[in-house]
């Protein structure tokens, strides 16, 4: 599906790092928003789902009346970051008494991405069946994802569902932003030094030619201000999931790190969109 698969310009379009200088100001201050996160709300840190050490999922607990709970999976590619770094968004949700979950998961190159998938599948098999789990029998969930995490976010909701350890009914919704639906690029790009895609890989990983078993809709979204290889990668998944999924929301003067602020900005209509599929 992608339109040119010139290596150059593959390169360059999905090199976010490179194309937001400013992103290691991003990291620090989610890393020190986090850090106070977790030492003033309420939270249950590092619970197994799985018997590797990312096998984990921190949870924060919602004030008051439970609305709903919230399952963020990050992004980094595949191949970085941790949930830790992410526990500053639950201070936007939290106080609109949802429960936030924080899924990690193993990372490339030690696991190839369909690894990655199965850990997604495991860790919501977990969280919405087994006693340990503290979600318990909540039925009203969305699941989001930043980057890789929102091809992890569509590829739960593309998954087989004799994968699936629960009613698919109990997903009200989904938050792919600036997500990876057309694996195609990847393959050329610099980054398959640890992928390892192939033309089989990029087939089973390709989602924007699958049909879903989660049926509850999906909020797509990028920045405008993030390549135009990302913006085409939100819309084509938007178009293709229709209308399962809304057209997409491209957002003004957004990059690919401030799009993260702007899924915890109250005033935002990112936030607003999650918010309103609970």
């Amino acid at each position: 599906m992608a339109p040119l698969l010139d290596p150059a310009f593959v390169e360059r379009e999905y090199n976010n790092r490179a194309l937001v200088p400013e992103h290691p100001a991003f990291f620090a201050r989610w890393e020190r928003d986090s850090g106070f996160v977790r030492a003033t709300l309420p939270c249950t840190l590092d619970l197994a789902y799985g018997p590797d050490p990312r096998h984990r999922v921190d949870w924060f607990p919602a004030a008051g009346p439970v609305r709903g709970t919230l399952v963020f999976i990050h992004g980094g590619y595949w191949r970085s970051l941790d949930k830790s770094m992410f526990s500053w968004l639950a201070a936007s949700y939290v106080p609109e008494g949802l429960n936030v979950a924080m899924l990690n998961y193993r990372l490339c190159p030690a696991v190839r991405i369909d690894g990655i998938v199965d850990d997604v599948v495991a860790g919501m098999n977990w969280l919405l069946g087994d006693a340990a789990s503290p979600l318990r029998d909540d039925k009203r969930i969305v699941v989001a994802g930043h980057s890789a995490g929102g091809h992890l976010v569509a590829a739960l909701f593309a998954a087989a569902r004799d994968r699936l350890a629960f009613d698919p009914a109990r997903i009200t919704g989904g938050v792919p932003f600036s997500g990876l639906f057309d694996f195609e690029p990847l393959r050329i790009h610099s980054f398959n030094s640890d992928f390892h895609l192939d033309e089989a890989a990029v087939a089973r990983l390709n989602l924007y030619d699958k049909a879903t078993t989660i049926k509850a809709p999906l909020v797509v979204a990028a920045g405008a201000a993030e390549s135009s290889e990302f913006q085409r990668q939100s819309r084509l998944i938007a178009e293709k999931w229709a209308p399962q999924t809304r057209p997409a929301i491209l957002m003004p003067a957004i990059n690919h790190f401030s799009i993260v602020d702007a899924f915890a900005e109250r005033s935002n209509l990112l936030h607003a969109s999650t918010l309103a599929l609970f």
